[in-house]
């Protein structure tokens, strides 16, 4: 903006919106939400894609003094001297439909004997393997049905939070508004009130006012001033939180418009559910938990019975006297391995954890169905509001307008002794509580209007998704 810190900026609702998103800490926290799924996610593809690594030890030098059994059975410790070094180059690749792992490698192992000078070099310049268990609970497979779900769960939550940013931000607005919508109220009324007062002190030197009605009209305008005060600190507190919610400086001064240009639209229940079924995060929270009982089901299961686990490799092998030499001639090797665990006896422990599963998959269930009544019946409350306060926005206005007029009249009427006091003040009052009144209803409407936005991530303003 090209003000100056001391100008006054005025601006509208949707500018203060617009504002909080891309200034707020809380829009921020959002975006920074966002991002870390987002690599999150990200770290779980990965798992389904190659791995290379290269690891090893260069070097592992010794010196020390090692047992050494003698021919007629004695133990003599001699010293040795000696480096073991070794690299390891490895690619593997999980298999997400069956849990288990491929593995190609290839390794080369340096052993120098620094006393009798002797180098020797053995590798493996190729295996592939193969580790798979077999009747276990898969984790790879139930990650790949619930992790997408989890990041399409954080890219419409970063929608929900930045309506969520543009709902507080209106609350902020409208609290503000408010505070200087009485500020105002408050200043008018100390200078009506003076106005009168000084029109009644001139009343009772000709002698057509009591002493007592003097005294009252001077109260009035103390009392007046007692409600400015209070009236500006509140205006202060309620300017300061929205500067601070949106990130203004203390320095600049804030003018706010009142939004009363409203939307008229009207919306159909089923519309808004299926809507907020189609585009809020919630909707797939519900089917994600549900999906996580029942791979918890699945994992006790899984981990509690017949545990079978095959391992085999083949490759090619070789020992020589420098580095080249373990790349010619290599033999070749083989190793299969079939290992297995069976329960037999562990006093219901297997039982249990599967039963506590079961028991947490149909309490998650339940707080499923509850979540989706509760979600529904939220929307049809919100539309009942907003349609209520759509009808009474019109009676507020003209109540607003009646009222001023109203005041305006009975001011007149006062000062040519039409009118008393009592009757002046009611109507001062009634003027004061249908402006109030009215801007109070417009903060209920937009309130409603974003917090539907909010429920159903739709815009019905103008029938798109957010």
């Amino acid at each position: 903006m090209s003000q100056s810190l001391q100008d006054t900026v005025k601006l509208k609702l949707t500018e203060v919106i617009k504002i909080a998103r891309a200034r707020s800490t809380a829009s921020v926290q959002a975006a920074t939400i966002r991002e870390n799924q987002y690599w999150q996610y990200k770290t779980f593809k990965s798992n389904y894609s190659p791995q290379l690594s290269l690891d090893g030890t260069l070097p592992q030098f010794s010196k020390t003094n090692i047992p050494v059994i003698q021919p007629d059975g004695t133990v003599e410790f001699r010293p040795v001297t000696n480096d073991n070094s070794q690299l390891n180059l490895g690619l593997t690749q999980n298999i997400g439909l069956t849990g288990g792992q491929v593995f190609l490698g290839s390794n080369v192992l340096r052993f120098s004997d620094f006393d009798r000078r002797q180098t020797r070099y053995n590798g493996n310049p190729l295996v592939i393997g193969l580790n798979q268990p077999l009747f276990a609970f898969n984790a790879l497979a139930w990650d790949r049905k619930i992790e997408p779900l989890r990041y399409e769960e954080s890219q419409k939550k970063y929608k929900e939070d930045m309506e969520l940013v543009g709902r507080d931000a209106s609350e902020l607005f409208f609290s503000l508004l408010i505070a200087q919508i009485n500020r105002d109220i408050a200043a008018r009324n100390l200078s009506n009130n003076e106005t009168i007062y000084r029109i009644g002190e001139g009343k009772a030197a000709l002698g057509r006012l009591s002493k007592d009605e003097l005294l009252r009209l001077k109260l009035g305008v103390l009392n007046a001033h007692k409600a400015l005060a209070h009236a500006n600190v509140d205006a202060e507190t309620a300017d300061l939180q929205l500067k601070s919610f949106i990130g203004f400086s203390e320095a600049n001064q804030i003018k706010l418009i009142l939004p009363e240009d409203l939307l008229t639209f009207r919306i159909d229940k089923e519309v808004a559910v299926e809507q907020a079924r189609n585009n809020r995060q919630q909707a797939i929270e519900f089917k994600r938990a549900l999906l996580e009982a029942d791979k918890e089901v699945a994992k006790a299961k899984g981990e509690n019975g017949l545990k079978v686990n095959l391992f085999g490799t083949f490759g090619l092998t070789n020992v020589a006297d420098r580095l080249p030499g373990i790349y010619a001639d290599a033999r070749d090797q083989q190793e299969i391995r079939l290992g297995f665990q069976v329960p037999i006896l562990d006093w219901g422990r297997s039982a249990s954890r599967i039963k506590t599963a079961q028991s947490n998959r149909k309490l998650v269930e339940a707080r499923v169905k509850q979540a989706q009544i509760n979600f529904e019946q939220e929307i049809y409350t919100t539309l009942r509001q907003l349609s209520m306060i759509q009808d009474q926005m019109k009676t507020n206005a003209e109540a607003d307008v009646t009222a001023s007029q109203r005041f305006e009249i009975a001011k007149k009427r006062y000062f040519l002794n039409d009118l008393s006091i009592t009757d002046l003040n009611i109507a001062l009052q009634e003027k004061d509580q249908a402006r109030r009144d009215y801007v109070f209803s417009l903060k209920s409407f937009w309130n409603a209007f974003f917090n539907l936005r909010v429920l159903t991530l739709y815009d019905f303003a103008t029938n798109t998704k957010i």
